[in-house]
């Protein structure tokens, strides 16, 4: 079945789409970017830096980072990112509903279909 992606463009500001919804998703379930990073294959550095981007582009942060101390450093993601990571999946769940239909059609007439 193909695959629908949805990447929202906020004008000069940035953009949203899966993997950085991915990437705040982990970070809520690890704790930690370093370790959410990890999780997706993604070096510390690229992980550090697309939160630094995701930060950036809303007027709050959604992500909120703890430096080390005795029980180590951590991260969360701050009530706008939780919000923002549900409105996400709602726009991403609508737009699966709106389009099943033409997607099971072009699954239909795909390359992929004829091998079966």
């Amino acid at each position: 079945m193909p695959q629908l992606s949805i990447r929202i463009d906020f004008d000069d500001e940035g953009r949203l789409g899966p993997g950085k919804v991915a990437l705040l998703e982990r970070i809520a379930q690890e704790g930690s970017i370093s370790a959410a990073g990890r999780s997706m294959n993604m070096s510390y550095k690229r992980a550090w830096e697309l939160v630094s981007e995701i930060n950036k582009s809303f007027s709050e942060p959604l992500v909120a980072a703890q430096t080390g101390g005795k029980a180590g450093g951590g991260a969360v993601l701050t009530p706008h990112g939780e919000e923002l990571v549900r409105h996400y999946r709602a726009i991403e769940r609508k737009a699966l509903s709106a389009t099943a239909t033409h997607l099971k059609a072009l699954q239909a007439i795909s390359r992929n279909s004829r091998r079966k």
